[in-house]
């Protein structure tokens, strides 16, 4: 067993990890700067107290150093220069992409010279033939994405920091986010890359080609290395044409088991094999968002032939989709409901079509979402209306989704566990944090949301503030679990240097020893991000 790292609350990670000490690297002096400066010119170097400051912490603020300057490269040869410089100085360095990391992975522990990808934004290529985009690191992914949308394409991976990650940490911590079950892991997207080792050897594996087996596929030992590998400058992405339907719904659903089966289910196939489907989408406050279905059951109680009445919707933006089936098309069942149902939306000052419109079939219940004088606007307008110029009802429930760290950091704190493990083991994971942390009373709440296709949960716990003792309790309760259902500690962030203790969860010692003469080998000097995810 690994020797508990003793945790303080304090700004800086080398106080709040009293036990972890800075190894035996150079401090760097005036003479470096000038050095930097002479490679980069003054505009490309941070040396600002307060501007660094950014630089040093985490999102979380969970981890903090105290480097004194950020390099910002534009090129691969100026990295090259500058790790070469750095490994002869035996300087140690943090390679920094758009810092969103979760387990201090991307920020210093002490005082390593931070190598920020920031200025390395540009686009290199794109084929629209193979669909393959080649990149500096430093791209944010949502420009990324933004860019192909424009050229009929899509980026094979979105996240919820896609708004500031760099394509280039995204490929050193193998991201995994919301396209992975369709698309695959980055192991699988990324063609090629070019990255620049610890003593400024570059290493071009920037390959374009689907097919090429021709011995070792260096690129893997990039993908998911944390920068402790080598700083990864250019990136080579097979990008799938963008899809010509997109489909998104919210379940509702009564108990965890039948959410797993619901993952094989199409609602509307199912709802289908009753025989007719009666469909309306309304748009409804959330105090009485699924009041109306139970209303339709009591209403349509003792009607012939009816044999199911549910709803499913956008908690995001109010839209419910109600289903109504018999086993026929039914003119006294559409009767029955038609207007009732619309009369009952009025009553909830809801809209009777929240984004299928009124055309045909609502025309002449438009009354209950529109006054008389709206509706001779509209007819006065209607040659000037724009049909299309909705908002896209699908987005929301992603900013519903992305917005869930943030909103449970209004809390005070958070700590953020992003786990693999078998999908009948989901319920049990939070259950299990539920009851370990039952006599917890600094604890405000506990919960997990993710990746059901995937197998990736993000298990979450909110305090007023730092607990040090509450996290290694937490930690030393959840990852022996972990490993006994023989899941993963780190589903998509990473080991870092939150998780270097626990590593021993996930790895064989034998697979930690290849790992670690692996990290000798490239690295020799050991100045590429210290202390992540080796110690």
């Amino acid at each position: 067993m690994m020797k508990k790292i003793i945790r303080k609350f304090s700004t800086l990670t080398k106080d709040k990890f009293p036990n972890i000490k800075r190894g035996n690297y150079s401090v760097l002096k005036d003479g470096d700067i000038q050095y930097f400066e002479k490679i980069l010119g003054k505009n490309q170097i941070i040396t600002d107290a307060d501007e660094v400051k950014s630089y040093n912490s985490d999102w979380l603020n969970s981890v903090c150093g105290y480097s004194s300057i950020v390099l910002k490269p534009k090129t691969t040869e100026e990295v090259s220069v500058i790790l070469k410089y750095c490994n002869d100085r035996k300087l140690a360095v943090c390679p920094q992409g758009g810092n969103t990391g979760l387990v201090g992975g991307s920020v210093p522990v002490f005082d390593e010279v931070i190598i920020s990808s920031t200025s390395m934004n540009k686009i290199l290529s794109f084929d629209s033939l193979t669909g393959v985009l080649v990149c500096q690191s430093g791209c944010i992914l949502e420009s990324l994405m933004n860019f192909l949308k424009e050229k009929g394409f899509i980026m094979p991976l979105d996240l919820g920091a896609k708004g500031s990650c760099h394509i280039g940490g995204n490929v050193s911590t193998n991201a995994g986010g919301l396209r992975l079950i369709k698309y695959g892991s980055l192991h699988n997207t990324v063609l090629g890359l070019q990255a620049v080792l610890a003593n400024g050897d570059i290493i071009d594996s920037m390959n374009t080609l689907k097919k090429d087996n021709t011995g070792y596929h260096l690129k893997h030992l990039f993908i998911g290395s944390e920068g402790t590998l080598g700083f990864i400058t250019k990136v080579a992405i097979q990008c799938p044409p963008f899809p010509n339907a997109l489909n998104l719904a919210l379940l509702s659903i009564k108990s965890y088991d039948d959410v797993l089966w619901s993952i094989r289910e199409n609602i509307t196939n199912a709802l289908l094999k009753d025989g007719y489907s009666y469909k309306y989408d309304i748009s409804l406050s959330l105090q009485v968002f699924y009041q109306i279905v139970i209303d339709l059951r009591k209403h349509l109680k003792n009607v012939a032939d009816v044999k199911t009445v549910c709803g499913y919707g956008h908690i995001g933006d109010g839209n419910l989709h109600v289903n109504l089936t018999s086993a026929k098309f039914n003119e006294n069942i559409l009767n029955c409901i038609e207007p009732y149902i619309f009369e009952r939306v009025s009553e909830f000052r809801g809209s009777i079509s929240a984004e299928h419109g009124i055309g045909f079939f609502k025309n002449k219940y438009i009354k209950y979402s529109k006054t008389e004088n709206e509706i001779n606007i509209m007819k006065s307008l209607k040659s000037l209306m724009d049909p299309n110029g909705i908002m896209n009802p699908y987005k929301t429930i992603w900013n519903l989704r992305d917005n869930l760290a943030e909103g449970l950091r209004k809390d005070g704190f958070l700590y953020c566990y992003d786990i693999s493990i078998p999908l009948n083991k989901f319920t049990e994971a939070i259950n299990m944090m539920k009851e370990f942390l039952r006599n917890k009373k600094e604890v405000l709440s506990i919960s997990g949301f993710g990746h059901i296709g995937d197998g990736n949960l993000h298990l979450n716990v909110t305090t007023a503030k730092f607990d040090p003792d509450l996290l290694y309790f937490m930690e030393t309760k959840l990852y022996p679990w972990v490993s006994s259902v023989k899941g993963s500690i780190s589903s998509e962030h990473g080991i870092g240097f939150l998780k270097l203790e626990f590593l021993m969860y996930s790895k064989t010692k034998n697979e930690i020893a290849l790992m670690k003469q692996l990290k000798t080998v490239m690295d020799r000097n050991n100045i590429l991000n210290p202390l992540k995810v080796l110690s």
